[in-house]
């Protein structure tokens, strides 16, 4: 790399005063998208005849359909700028989620499943290049930092919501879905036109996928380390009930203490993301997080109470909190602009390629050995990472300091699009 993406960054554009609270609004999608049907999954598999595998597909097919179609959102980004690609994608999102208000076959549901995961994924590239565009410096991470904070409170929010309504009919929560459709009105409205980054590109669209991983290998760290992260955290969320249930914990509200106290975590050290940033560098900030994930693994495994099994979710959420938001920032400032949306879009499918291969991977390993052991090898990734990192002697740098001058500031708001 002869040229530091620094070099390629096109001038900040102005910003109208409600686009950050929009893109964060947006950024909860992601997370909505298969929480907001955990409340009435089992009424859904009854009604539908069902096997519980074939329920949970129900779920976890949007996470494959965002794997597998988050390379093309990228290339739709880096063509056509990230407007109207995110525009199109949040009322793609809202149509095809909100179809399962009238569905009522499982092929059909399973169909439009695939669907809304083309649209989810354009939701979580486009969300990221916007903020990662529109705001530098010190704004960019506390955009950042508040987008863990509204993700992690969307985790909490949304189902509740989602089960409020469920108990009239497991339809309803599908319409929440539907407030993709103003998101996107609103988006196509209120983001800049910008053209592409590099417009004297055939397209815009820059070196496709394979040239720039050739180009910018650190990139398959980070996108390792975000599997494993995804990983970890649904093994987290699927098996921490059966490790409850043998320390009596068993009661449905207490066990969501324990998932509402991770995403607690994750909101609180969203708001302090900032703050830490400017304290300690991305490479202490990814070392605390793989510590973090270590010792909370390591208490599923080893702690014989219920209090004690409270703080490995903590300890997780905050690690998790602080991870994307740095992991997010390396893989969008450490490339070239006009390649930030492939770059990006690799992010989720490394992501959401993790979540759906979580029970797949962790659940035989569990079933094979006991839930003990599972949580013990467990923790032996982010440990084993943290090793890899320091023998390997990973660049892990600040992207905006690489040209040894100060992250350029956000543009002003003027109120004008």
């Amino acid at each position: 790399m002869t040229t530091s993406a620094q070099e390629e960054e096109p001038a900040p554009v102005p910003v109208r005063p409600g686009t950050l609270p929009l893109l964060l609004f947006a950024s909860t999608l992601t997370v909505m998208a298969g929480s907001i049907l955990a409340p009435v999954i089992q009424v859904i598999r009854g009604d539908l005849g069902v096997s519980g595998t074939a329920a949970g597909l129900i779920i976890t097919t949007h996470s494959l359909s965002i794997a597998v179609t988050s390379p093309l959102a990228g290339w739709m980004l880096d063509r056509w700028g990230v407007r109207l690609p995110l525009a199109g994608g949040l009322v793609l999102y809202g149509l095809a989620g909100g179809a399962g208000l009238i569905v009522d076959s499982y092929p059909a549901l399973i169909a439009t499943r695939a669907v809304f995961g083309a649209g989810a994924a354009l939701v979580f590239s486009g969300t990221t290049v916007a903020l990662l565009n529109l705001y530098r410096g010190p704004a960019q991470d506390r955009a950042m930092g508040w987008r863990g904070t509204a993700t992690s409170a969307g985790g909490v929010l949304w189902p509740l919501l989602a089960g409020a309504v469920g108990g009239i009919s497991w339809h309803l929560p599908f319409g929440v879905y539907l407030v993709g459709v103003p998101l996107g009105v609103a988006t196509a409205l209120m983001l800049p036109r910008t053209r592409p980054a590099s417009p004297g590109r055939a397209g815009g669209s820059g070196p496709g996928a394979w040239a720039m991983l050739r180009e910018h290998r650190l990139l398959l760290v980070w996108y390792a380390l975000q599997f494993c992260g995804s990983l970890l955290l649904y093994a987290l969320v699927v098996f921490l009930p059966e490790r409850l249930a043998e320390v009596g914990v068993e009661d449905p509200l207490l066990v969501s203490f324990y998932t509402v106290g991770m995403s607690g975590a994750m909101s609180l050290i969203g708001l302090a993301y900032a703050s830490l940033r400017t304290r300690l560098a991305y490479s202490k900030l990814i070392r605390g997080s793989l510590m973090l994930w270590t010792a909370a693994f390591l208490l599923l495994a080893v702690a014989s109470n219920a209090p004690l099994l409270f703080l490995a979710p903590l300890l997780f959420g905050l690690g998790q909190g602080v991870f994307f938001p740095v992991t997010t920032v390396l893989i969008g400032e450490g490339v070239p602009a006009e390649v930030r949306g492939k770059a990006t879009s690799l992010s989720g499918t490394a992501t959401f390629a993790g979540q759906f291969a979580s029970p797949l991977l962790i659940g035989p390993l569990i079933q094979a050995t006991s839930n003990i052991t599972g949580f013990l090898l467990a923790a032996a990734v982010p440990a084993v990472a943290m090793v890899l990192l320091a023998v390997t002697r990973a660049d892990v740098t600040d992207p905006h300091s690489d040209s040894g001058t100060p992250a350029p500031q956000p543009a002003p708001s003027t109120g004008k699009g």
